[in-house]
C-alpha cells in the first residue's frame, strides 16, 4: 500500500524513536521516565474519577508483539438480547435521547424503534448503494454520517426516523479516496474527519459547509497521512486533538531498525485546527501501539486514550499529556484480552471498558465474546480483565445508549444486534 510522510514531519518522526523504545523498570525508580510514567499513570486516574494506590503503580508498560494467545477468564453473567438484523451489520449509533437506533450494513441503514428495556423494533429502512461502515452523529443528533467508499453519506436523522423521503442529503468524497470505515465529527459540526483504509489517510470534510451550500469538490479540504490501513479515530473531548491507528506503520519499522516488529501499527496525534487548513502537515507525533491496532476512544476527561491492537489481543492505555510531549512515554497500561480485539466502549461512569473480542480469522479454539476490563487496576497496573460476555459472531462495532445502561454491539458475521444490560456487571 501506498503511504506518504509530509516532509515537515521530521521532528515527529524523532519523536516516534523515543516512542517506540524500550520503557525502563522498576529496578530504576529514579529515573525521570519511570517517575513521569507513574505520576501521568496516577493523573490520569484521578482524571477519570477512579481511586487509586500509589504504591500500586509501576514502571510505563512494554509493547507487546504479534500473537495469537488470549487472556483467559471466567464469563460473567449479564441480561443480553439478540437482535436479528440481517446483511453484515457494521456500524451501530443511538440518537441522543435514545428512542432510535441506527445500524448500517451493506446498501442500507436500518432504522429502530426503541421500547421496554432491551426490546427494540424495525421501523425504517434508509437504501443507500453502496457498503456502509462505521457511523457518527453530529452534536445534538441532527445528522448521521456513515462511512462509504471516498467518504460518508450525510443522513437527515429526523427524515430517516419519520419515514420522509430524501432522507440521503449528500455525500462526501475524497478524489481518491478508497475504503471509508470510520467517521469523526468536531463538536461545531464544522469538520468530519473519514479513516480511508485502502488509500491509506485521513479525508477531511468541511461538513458545515456541505449542510449550508450544498455537497460538491469543494467540501474537501485535503487528506492527513498516518501509515498504512488507517482505520480507528477519535475526537479529544476538547476537540483539539484527533487521534488515528494504522494497522501497519512502515514508518515505526523502519525508526526502530527493528525487522522483527514488521507488523507494528502505530497511534498518530493530529492537530484538528491545523487539519482545517493544511491536512498534510496536521500530524504532531506517531508512536507504536502494538500489532495491528485497530479502535481508539478517548476518557471523558481526555486524559488517556485506549486502543486495541487486534494482532496482539491486547487493549493499551496512552497518556494522552505524554503523547503530546515524551511519546516515548505515553504508553501507561496494558491489558490481555480475548482474540482479535476490535471495537470498544467505556461503561460505568469511565469505570470499565469493554472490548470486543472480534476472533474475526477464526482462530482454532477461539470464540468471540465481549472483555469487560476494570480501568482502575489497568491504569495501577495489577491484573484488570474482570471478565467475559457471551456476543455473536464477528463484534465489531459499539454505541452506548443515554443514561449507560444499554450496551449495543453489531454483530458482522452472525447477522445480529447485541444489547446487554449492564447493570448487573460486577
Amino acid at each position: 500500500m501506498k503511504w506518504r510522510l509530509a516532509a515537515g514531519l521530521a521532528m515527529a518522526a524523532g519523536l516516534a524513536l523515543s516512542a517506540c523504545s524500550t520503557a525502563p523498570t522498576p529496578a530504576r525508580p529514579a529515573h525521570p521516565a519511570s517517575r513521569s510514567a507513574s505520576g501521568h499513570r496516577a493523573r490520569a486516574t484521578a482524571a477519570a474519577g477512579l481511586a487509586v494506590q500509589p504504591a500500586a503503580t509501576g514502571a510505563p508498560a512494554h509493547l507487546p508483539g504479534c500473537t495469537t494467545a488470549a487472556t483467559p477468564a471466567r464469563y460473567l453473567r449479564a441480561t443480553r438480547a439478540m437482535i436479528r438484523t440481517g446483511g453484515d451489520p457494521f456500524g451501530v449509533a443511538v440518537t441522543p435521547d435514545g428512542r432510535y437506533v441506527f445500524v448500517s450494513g451493506a446498501g442500507s441503514v436500518q432504522v429502530f424503534r426503541s421500547g421496554p428495556g432491551l426490546a427494540l423494533t424495525r421501523v425504517r429502512e434508509v437504501t443507500v448503494p453502496a457498503s456502509l461502515a462505521g457511523e457518527a452523529l453530529t452534536s445534538g443528533g441532527r445528522y448521521l454520517l456513515v462511512a462509504s467508499n471516498r467518504g460518508a453519506v450525510v443522513i437527515d436523522v429526523a427524515a430517516a426516523e419519520q419515514g420522509r423521503p430524501h432522507a440521503v442529503l449528500g455525500t462526501l468524497a475524497a478524489p481518491h479516496g478508497v475504503g471509508a470505515i470510520e467517521v469523526a465529527i468536531t463538536h461545531n459540526s464544522q469538520l468530519a474527519f473519514v479513516s480511508l483504509e485502502y488509500s491509506d489517510d485521513i479525508a477531511v470534510f468541511r461538513l458545515h459547509r456541505a449542510l449550508v451550500s450544498g455537497f460538491g469538490p469543494a467540501d474537501y479540504v485535503g487528506s492527513i497521512p498516518a501509515g498504512q490501513a488507517v482505520v480507528g479515530l477519535a475526537l479529544s473531548p476538547d476537540g483539539r486533538w484527533l487521534y488515528a491507528t494504522s494497522e501497519l506503520d512502515p514508518r515505526v519499522a523502519q525508526i526502530r531498525n527493528d525487522q522483527s516488529r514488521t507488523s507494528q501499527g502505530s497511534l498518530s496525534v493530529i492537530s484538528v485546527p491545523r487539519a482545517a487548513t493544511d491536512p498534510a502537515h496536521s500530524v504532531l507525533t506517531t508512536v507504536a501501539a502494538g500489532c495491528e491496532p485497530v479502535r481508539v476512544i478517548a476518557s471523558a476527561g481526555g486524559a488517556v486514550v485506549w486502543v486495541t491492537a487486534r494482532g496482539s489481543n491486547t487493549l493499551l492505555g496512552f497518556s494522552t499529556a505524554l503523547l503530546r510531549k515524551h511519546p516515548g512515554r505515553s504508553l501507561i497500561a496494558r491489558v490481555g484480552v480475548g482474540q482479535a480485539p476490535v471495537g470498544l466502549a467505556l461503561v460505568d461512569h469511565g469505570r470499565q471498558i469493554v472490548v470486543a473480542d472480534s476472533n474475526r480469522f477464526d482462530t482454532p479454539g477461539a470464540s468471540a465474546s465481549l472483555a469487560v476490563v476494570r480501568v482502575a487496576d489497568a491504569l495501577a497496573g495489577r491484573p484488570a480483565l474482570a471478565g467475559l460476555l457471551p456476543a455473536g459472531l464477528f463484534p465489531r462495532e459499539m454505541a452506548l445508549a443515554p443514561g449507560g445502561r444499554t450496551l449495543l454491539v453489531t454483530c458482522f458475521s452472525s447477522g445480529q444486534l447485541e444489547l446487554v444490560d449492564l447493570a448487573g456487571l460486577p
